[in-house]
């Protein structure tokens, strides 16, 4: 197992329950061990996940695939 993490901001401001059903919506993708949107800066979700079976572009695809706007953060 391979783990990275990845930064993706979220352009839209969510409530916790879309903030809540966004990162159980990440827990589904084979590979992704932990998603979770930061408290200080809730536009921000880290996510980590196995880079040998999830890749960063999948996970930034499920998240648009939500009606999302965002973009990944260089870390």
């Amino acid at each position: 197992m391979q783990v990275a993490d990845i930064m993706i901001h979220v352009n839209e401001t969510l409530p916790d329950t879309e903030r809540n059903a966004l990162q159980e919506r990440l827990r589904q993708v084979d590979g992704v061990i932990a998603p979770r949107f930061s408290e200080q800066k809730p536009h921000l979700l880290l996510v980590s996940y196995d880079s040998e079976v999830a890749d960063s572009s999948r996970l930034l695809q499920q998240v648009e695939s939500g009606g999302y706007n965002a973009q990944l953060v260089g870390m």
